[in-house]
């Protein structure tokens, strides 16, 4: 943890109870960069649930997840949780944000689903459909990047407002576990009096050093803390 500086901030909670991806680290400090590069926030980083004051979370303007599995929370912490976003503060979930709390559905219906399988880790195409939010506006409308492509169940664009999603024609479709076919990348929506932020990308650490997702990321979180 570092002590907070600015007047802006967000706590990032890194906690792996399940699979553990390698560029956490580099999340850690990249997070903590942008924050202070930009002069918009400081950013708390946790490793572990259990050193998190929960009932605490209002005097930040977002939380950020990048973690897996089944957290170890309370059930009071799980609440002082869920409420603090219901209540206004924004949510910023990073890739396997969404490989979180399968047992907790009100988790997976705020974040807006679950992860069900990753086919395809190769250089795909993005589109971006919505050039005009503060992660999207620097993007052009398509983009190539090298990505592990999350699929999610419990999904349905109806229910989020797609940012992002994968140019189908870049890979194997024959792979998808959806019969929709329909693979969104990035999306936001509104959680009660919260904002909520999803982006699938920032599996491979050498992305978290490119500048766009760095841009991407730094718009997403400022969305969700109401600044833009």
């Amino acid at each position: 943890m570092i002590a907070s500086l600015l007047n802006k901030r967000i706590l990032v909670l890194t906690h792996s109870a399940g699979f553990v991806h390698d560029y956490l680290p580099t999340a850690q400090m990249t997070i903590q960069e942008i924050g202070n590069k930009s002069g918009e926030f400081d950013a708390l980083v946790y490793s572990n649930c259990s050193r998190v004051d929960w009932g605490s979370l209002k005097d930040f303007e977002a939380v950020l997840f990048a973690t897996t599995g089944e957290l170890p929370m309370s059930d009071s912490d799980k609440k002082s949780f869920m409420d603090s976003i219901r209540s206004g503060v924004g949510f910023v979930g990073v890739h396997n944000a969404t490989d979180t709390f399968y047992k907790l559905p009100r988790y997976g219906k705020m974040i807006g689903g679950y992860f069900s399988g990753h086919p395809w880790s190769q250089e795909i195409v993005a589109r971006v459909e919505d050039q005009d939010h503060p992660s999207t506006e620097h993007l052009s409308k398509s983009f190539r990047v090298k990505e592990e492509v999350y699929t999610f169940r419990d999904w349905s664009r109806s229910r989020t407002h797609v940012l992002v999603s994968l140019d189908n024609s870049s890979v194997d479709l024959s792979k998808g576990n959806r019969p929709d076919k329909d693979y969104a990348l990035c999306w936001c929506h509104k959680f009660g009096k919260g904002r909520v932020f999803y982006t699938g990308f920032g599996h491979f650490p050498e992305l978290w050093s490119e500048e766009w997702f760095r841009t991407h990321l730094l718009g997403g979180i400022l969305w969700a803390m109401k600044v833009k």
